[in-house]
C-alpha cells in the first residue's frame, strides 16, 4: 500500500472523529447506529491502517448528518 492510500484512511479517520464529536457522540453510539463494532470505528479514527467501503462512508455520513465529501477534506 503506497504512502497516498494511506495518508487518505488517515484524512478519511479524522474527519469521521471530528464530525462524530461535532455530534456529541462516542464511538461505541455511532457503531451501535450503524450496527458495527466500536473497535471498527477506534480504528477507522486511529492512525491504524483499516480499509472502508464507501457504502460504510455514506452511512457514517448520515448518521452523523454531513456530507460524504466532507471525509476527504484535509
Amino acid at each position: 500500500m503506497s504512502s497516498k492510500q494511506t495518508n487518505i484512511y488517515n484524512i478519511i479517520g479524522k474527519n469521521i472523529k471530528k464530525y462524530r464529536n461535532l455530534k456529541g457522540m462516542t464511538q461505541r453510539e455511532l457503531a451501535e447506529r450503524l450496527l458495527l463494532s466500536d473497535s471498527f470505528i477506534g480504528k477507522l479514527e486511529s492512525i491504524t491502517y483499516q480499509t472502508i467501503s464507501i457504502d460504510t462512508l455514506e452511512q457514517i455520513a448520515s448518521v452523523l448528518d454531513t456530507d460524504i465529501k466532507k471525509f476527504f477534506d484535509e
